[in-house]
């Protein structure tokens, strides 16, 4: 008998090898998967809110500007945080709120005491956050979702009762994809967008540690738009109930926690932000209705929630196909303020264009040492020389500003003691863009986000304004110098003035630099 050819072999080893790997795909598919959520119930916005207090409140305004968009900027965090408050207490109908992360901090529990309340008046409240840290919170989750009048959904989740670790390798493709959307809409009357995930460090509460972050609350036809999408993101197969993923909670776990947050809220009666909710200016303007709005038209501008299966969404669903418009059609100036900033070839190849032609394109980004995330510096890193040849503006914000004590500059409010959160655009002095959007590749391609575009010569001119004149006090100016054939970057101007020149990143530690150094070879941008 002939023995089989040497390829013969090889074929059906190929074969093993492919049924083997398939069989185990499988079984791993088994072990990880999600439960069954058919028998989850759909939900949409209520819309009976414009007969409530709010609706009552905003009416005459609204009636006086048809067709336009009651806009009023949030840059202050213990004012961003009494606006989310306050609607919540004078919530009568609905709370639909939506976050990336929402901590069990100072911040954390006070608005979930809020919550309580609203649900326990008969409000009916629909949470729905982001799995990535949905975990840290699932006690609260549960005990919540106890409520009749509440309900909480985790985004995208790990399956529990299996290692998150192991489970992030073998499910990558799937987890990779958050939602890092953020939006707090109350009676479908009234909604707050912006860069602040809910914790102390987005508020001003943290002594030590802040984001310097805005918020942009409207009224008008935007609250039906981020109802409309948050109905989208609800009732999505990636939305699972947390008494389905996790465990129905029970009324002695929602006794526990109304307890505990009840007794919580107490403590901090005498606190500045408790205080807020009833002393501040904003307060004031909530409670009787003298809020000053600018009027604007406003659209607001998101990422489908089929994002995250690219290849079935129409391209016109994404944010940035909606928002690209407003800055390749810029005509005089694009400011640009994105912690994170890893645009790619294709838009820094229109901000390059732009400059080349004549438009003024200004970029305040985090510097690496004020950066939170190495990887994402040492993606931007690639591009600045190829961006600040054709003229595009960089700045990176000074790190040695939480040395530095004093008022916080009202431009960008805490940038004293912080590392830079805001994500804002200002188009031509005219369009205003506030929204969760970082100008990165997780932005733009992979995470869903959301934001408010309006047309405010006011506001947008105000913006670039202030970008004109503060930003040499908050940021380094980045710029390179051509000296024996070579380019050499330097760091200009900053807290100390604009004779500072120097050579290195500024502040930035060995390690830090070394860490950059390695990271930039390694084939990560797209996941930055």
């Amino acid at each position: 008998m002939s023995k089989p050819k040497p390829r013969h072999r090889w074929g059906r080893r190929l074969i093993y090898i492919v049924i083997i790997l398939a069989l185990g795909a499988y079984l791993v598919s088994l072990f990880y998967r999600l439960p069954d959520i058919s028998a989850r119930k759909q939900s949409y916005a209520i819309n009976g809110g414009i007969e409530s207090t709010l609706g009552s409140k905003f009416a005459p305004d609204l009636a006086a500007n048809p067709g336009k968009s009651g806009v009023f900027l949030l840059p202050h965090g213990r004012d961003a945080f009494a606006a989310r408050a306050l609607l919540a207490r004078m919530s009568e109908k609905s709370l639909d709120i939506q976050y990336y992360m929402y901590h069990q901090d100072m911040v954390g529990n006070l608005l979930t005491y809020e919550v309580l309340r609203a649900a326990d008046r008969g409000v009916r409240v629909r949470m729905l956050i982001d799995d990535i840290y949905g975990h840290h919170g699932e006690d609260t989750w549960v005990a919540l979702g106890a409520h009749p009048n509440i309900e909480v959904r985790l985004w995208n989740p790990w399956k529990r009762g299996r290692n998150r670790t192991i489970q992030s390798i073998f499910r990558a493709l799937d987890i990779n994809f958050r939602m890092h959307s953020k939006s707090f809409t109350v009676d479908n009357q009234a909604t707050i967008l912006g860069g602040r995930n809910i914790g102390n460090e987005y508020f001003d509460a943290d002594t030590d540690v802040a984001f310097s972050d805005i918020d942009v609350l409207s009224i008008g036809p935007p609250v039906a738009e981020v109802s409309s999408q948050f109905d989208s993101y609800w009732n999505s197969d990636l939305a699972y109930p947390v008494n389905i993923l996790v465990r129905p909670g029970s009324e002695q776990e929602l006794g526990t926690l109304r307890d505990a947050r009840t007794d919580f809220y107490k403590e901090q009666s005498t606190s500045t932000y408790v205080q807020a909710l009833t002393d501040s200016g904003l307060a004031h303007g909530l409670k009787d209705g003298s809020l000053g709005f600018s009027w604007a038209q406003a659209r607001v501008i998101h990422d489908s929630p089929l994002k995250k299966n690219a290849g079935n969404v129409d391209k016109e669903q994404s944010l940035i196909s909606q928002l690209a418009p407003y800055l390749t059609g810029s005509k005089k100036s694009a400011d640009i303020v994105s912690p994170y900033f890893v645009p790619g070839d294709q838009a820094a190849d229109a901000m390059c264009k732009l400059a080349q032609n004549g438009v003024q394109v200004r970029v305040l980004t985090n510097s690496l040492a004020s950066n939170d995330v190495s990887a994402v510096h040492a993606g931007y890193a690639k591009y600045r020389r190829k961006l600040l040849r054709c003229g595009v503006q960089l700045f990176e914000l000074d790190e040695s500003l939480k040395d530095h004590k004093g008022e916080a500059f009202t431009w960008l409010p805490g940038l004293k003691k912080s590392s830079l959160h805001a994500k804002t655009m200002a188009f031509d002095g005219e369009y205003l863009f506030v929204g969760s959007f970082n100008f990165d590749q997780r932005s733009l391609h992979i995470n869903n986000e959301i934001g408010l575009i309006f047309r405010d010569p006011e506001l947008a001119g105000a913006t670039s304004r202030n970008f004109e004149e503060h930003v040499n006090d908050v940021a380094f100016k980045v710029e390179f110098s051509r000296e024996g054939g070579r380019e050499n970057m330097h760091w200009t101007g900053g807290q100390g003035g604009p004779d500072v020149d120097l050579e290195e990143e500024p502040y930035a530690t060995t390690f830090q630099k070394l860490t950059v150094g390695i990271l930039k070879w390694l084939p990560i941008d797209s996941q930055l």
